[in-house]
């Protein structure tokens, strides 16, 4: 099929003067390694799944291309290539398509986004002032129709012109500009009918004015125009939402890194680091290079990279990834790979794969409009010429041909999905879920398998002492140690025992435990290993042994508690026919006690970023569509990667804003309340593409009988609004 059979092959808007200037300097921004040539650039006007293709498949089929990946959110373009081709000749091509193109630059495609997005808020409003005026004047011309003469009715429509004109042109730039720019290069999008139904309308309305005819269309431009820019402001805004992710993780790997060159230290960016080079990690750093330790003890905060609560006791011989935190004391490493091949590098790398594989997802809207070019045109075109064989007069059957134009504007069309995303989201809003994708609702309501992250997500992420009966004296002699030292068991300690004084002169040995003297007798709080018990007394890292002198070690077992509802939101899901897993990164102990509370047979503990991505491929080969829900930094990729994914409040920003919501509260039923939400706003959403056909269905032979007159073209357009909203907001998510 050619882009102009396909409304959704593309939506650019042409190359900008400073875009143009910049592309015979392209070739200065290439890359070059003995693997190839890599070249970032950034494409203005895609916004669809359409012109996505377009873009991808026409360089990849440039000579030497191996890769070629557009993410739609923030507009970069990666390409690379083996060989001779020009960076010159991958720009043209993207230019060549109707698309402009410069060099990338991630702060002028976040600034780039917020002007588009303020552009279409202006025009919105622009549009939404003079559709009010107008109407108001096209009511009084309705209403007066067989009173009010020919000089009165004239005056009102010039009126209405003087308005509508200035405001059409100012608000319809943006899909005028756009549809000229295919235009010229042989190609069409969903721009094209808009704006030549827009156009239509006010020629055919200056020209009856100025004849003194009874009929205009002014009020028809300016709603159209309304309609489409609510539409078309809501997908801007929540397209650079997303870009969110990719920025939140481009700022935790944009540190500065130690370089130790000799006896020198010396601060560089974490770019400039190589494997080999030797780095000094500061207690309290977080790493941005994956190292193997060289020198010193330490404890690592390692919960962003494996989801593992409990920090990790590393020595000589330890390896370290980036996103990990150094505790206790200063470490020295080898630097395993370059800041560019790093964990974090490989997760904003799985999480651009996954932004551009949700760009690709067709939606109901984009699904119903593919129809709608070809259909109204060739309906307009046939009545044009039927008209003309029966014997009509040139301007009689284009007026007819016109009215079909426009009586058949897509209002109905654009408001069927938006209309449905606002009320959803309003209500989901009040039950503590934050929609932040445009299609998530659509998504979600398609899962039929829900993989769980284990730590922050089915338990609350933070350990708390089990209520056994325990020594209150040994209990509160513990804490006064405990209070020295930030260590989660620490501090869930301390909060069993309540205020309490800080023992002197406490001393923390990385890796073992807290040692100080209590009225003269030396205590230690610690591992097994650390009050002189036997390891194999440790049944689980969850623990914490304290001695006092040479008496008996006294054990404080905690737990990581399951978030409230856990087992009845697991079962839920299990009655409805969903597929339920655990995957986690967390220790097998700890993954097994939780997957035999909750009766899930499924799951996986040790999981590493790459492993988990892995599982849900698996996953898709199979045909299933996964809802994923985690909370960390490890599980970004795969939030970003699965079908469609949510994330509790507490989880980092990263997590958050690759997700596609995030649900508030210690429990789990938000889950159940966002499915549910999802599968009948999916239903409405059909329900209103529906009534829109039926609209169009009724409307056209009215407009091919000759029988739209304003009065009718306006009731019929306001009338199809009117259904879909009013069906979207009927009794239904009172539950939610």
């Amino acid at each position: 099929m050619t882009a102009a059979g396909n409304p959704s092959a593309g939506c650019p808007r042409g190359l900008a003067p400073a875009e143009q200037a910049h592309a015979s300097d392209i070739s200065a921004f290439v890359r070059r390694s003995p693997e190839g040539n890599t070249l970032q650039l950034t494409v203005r006007g895609a916004k669809c799944a359409g012109c996505l293709s377009k873009i991808e498949k026409s360089v990849q089929a440039l000579p030497g291309v191996t890769q070629a990946r557009l993410n739609l959110s923030n507009g970069r373009f990666d390409v690379r290539w083996r060989g001779d081709l020009s960076a010159n000749d991958v720009a043209g091509t993207v230019s060549a398509l109707g698309y402009g193109v410069a060099p990338f630059a991630p702060d002028a495609a976040d600034s780039a986004a917020k002007s588009e997005e303020r552009k279409l808020l202006i025009a919105m409003a622009v549009a939404a002032f003079a559709a009010a005026n107008v109407m108001l004047l096209s009511v009084s011309i309705w209403s007066g129709h067989g009173e009010m003469g020919e000089t009165t009715r004239r005056v009102m429509h010039a009126i209405s012109g003087a308005i509508a004109l200035p405001a059409a042109l100012f608000s319809g730039r943006i899909f005028f500009q756009s549809a000229w720019s295919v235009l010229r290069r042989g190609h069409a999008n969903m721009d094209v009918p808009i704006s030549l139904a827009v156009l239509l309308a006010l020629g055919v309305s200056v020209t009856e004015t100025i004849r003194g005819g009874e009929h205009a269309y002014f009020d028809a431009a300016v709603m159209l125009l309304f309609f489409l820019l609510i539409g078309r402001f809501l997908d801007a805004r929540l397209r650079r939402r997303t870009h969110a992710a990719a920025q939140d993780l481009a700022a935790l790997q944009a540190r500065t890194v130690t370089r130790l060159e000799g006896t020198e230290a010396r601060s560089v960016r974490a770019d400039e680091i190589i494997a080999g080079d030797i780095v000094l990690v500061a207690p309290g750093e977080r790493l941005t290079v994956d190292i193997d330790v060289l020198d010193g003890v330490s404890e690592a905060d390692e919960s962003l990279v494996s989801g593992e609560s409990l920090p990790r006791a590393v020595a000589p011989g330890a390896r370290l990834f980036a996103g990990s935190i150094n505790l206790t004391q200063p470490l020295r490493g080898r630097a395993i790979s370059a800041a560019s091949d790093s964990l974090l590098a490989d997760i904003a790398r799985m999480l651009e794969a996954g932004e551009q594989r949700r760009s690709k997802y067709r939606r109901i809207a984009d699904k119903a409009v593919s129809l709608y070019i070809p259909l109204v045109h060739t309906t307009a075109a046939l009545t044009l010429i039927g008209w003309l064989l029966a014997g009509a007069g040139v301007r009689e059957a284009i007026m007819i041909a016109v009215s079909t134009l426009i009586i058949t504007c897509p209002c109905a069309l654009a408001l069927a999905a938006p209309v449905v995303q606002v009320v959803a989201a309003g209500r989901l809003f009040r039950k503590g879920v934050f929609l932040r994708s445009g299609d998530a609702l659509e998504r979600i309501a398609e899962c039929d398998h829900v993989v769980f992250d284990k730590t922050g997500t089915l338990t609350l992420g933070e350990p708390e002492l089990v209520r056994s009966p325990h020594d209150q004296d040994k209990l509160q002699r513990a804490a006064r140690l405990a209070r020295a030292s930030r260590h989660p068991l620490s501090r869930a300690l301390v909060a069993a025992a309540g205020a309490g004084s800080v023992a002197a002169h406490v001393k923390e040995h990385p890796g073992l435990g807290l040692e100080a003297e209590i009225n003269g007798v030396r205590c230690r709080l610690g591992s097994a290993e650390w009050v002189g018990e036997e390891a194999s007394a440790a049944t689980t890292s969850l623990q914490l042994w304290y001695v006092e002198g040479d008496s008996s070690p006294h054990r404080f077992l905690f737990e990581d508690a399951l978030r409230p509802g856990a087992g009845d939101v697991v079962e839920t899901l299990r009655r409805r026919g969903i597929g339920v897993e655990i995957l986690s990164g967390d220790r097998q102990d700890a993954v097994a006690t939780i997957a035999s509370a909750l009766s899930v047979t499924d799951w996986r503990a040790g999981a590493s970023p790459a492993d988990k991505v892995e599982r849900l491929e698996q996953l898709r080969a199979e045909g299933r569509k996964v809802l994923m829900i985690g909370d960390g930094l490890n599980d970004a990729a795969s939030l970003s990667l699965a079908h469609a994914s949510l994330a509790p409040g507490g989880a980092m920003d990263v997590s958050q804003s690759a997700s596609d919501g995030v649900y508030t509260g210690a429990g789990l039923g938000a889950i159940l309340t966002m499915i549910d939400a999802s599968s009948l706003a999916r239903r409405r959403m059909v329900q209103n593409f529906s009534l829109a056909a039926i609209y169009n269905f009724i409307a056209v032979p009215i407009a091919v009988a000759g029988f739209a007159t304003p009065l009718v073209a306006a009731i019929a357009m306001s009338g199809s609004s009117i259904i879909v909203t009013l069906n979207a907001l009927r009794p239904g998510w009172k539950r939610f």
